[in-house]
């Protein structure tokens, strides 16, 4: 496998950045679903843009959303936006952002909420 992923909960895993190709390795995997929580142009300008690996996510057939969250500033509304796409993408679901903390974050605070 090219990337690592780390389970979280049954159905949830959280990710370091992906690549493009990355994706298809995701879905192979048996992932259905991509949360990506890394904002574009975060730190490295080198990162993929959120719209291409929207576009790989797709053509990879996995279900993807774009939830842009700022490292070390987690919000409420974060949170409960993060809880609503727990509940309505297929699972099981891969969320990556920088490292993987955040987006592991965020499921530990919507499962609090």
């Amino acid at each position: 496998m090219s990337f690592e992923f780390h389970q979280l909960a049954d159905g949830f895993a959280v990710s370091p950045q992906l690549q493009l190709v990355d994706v298809s390795a995701a879905a192979a995997a048996g992932f259905k679903s991509l949360i990506i929580n890394r904002p574009d142009f975060e730190l490295e300008s080198h990162q993929p843009t959120s719209e291409a690996m929207m576009a790989a996510a797709q053509q990879a057939g996995l279900t993807v959303r774009y939830q842009p969250v700022v490292s070390g500033s987690i919000t409420m509304e974060n949170v409960q936006e993060f809880k609503q796409l727990l509940a309505e993408l297929p699972t099981p679901i891969l969320a990556y952002c920088r490292s993987g903390t955040r987006c592991a974050n965020l499921f530990q605070y919507a499962q609090q909420s």
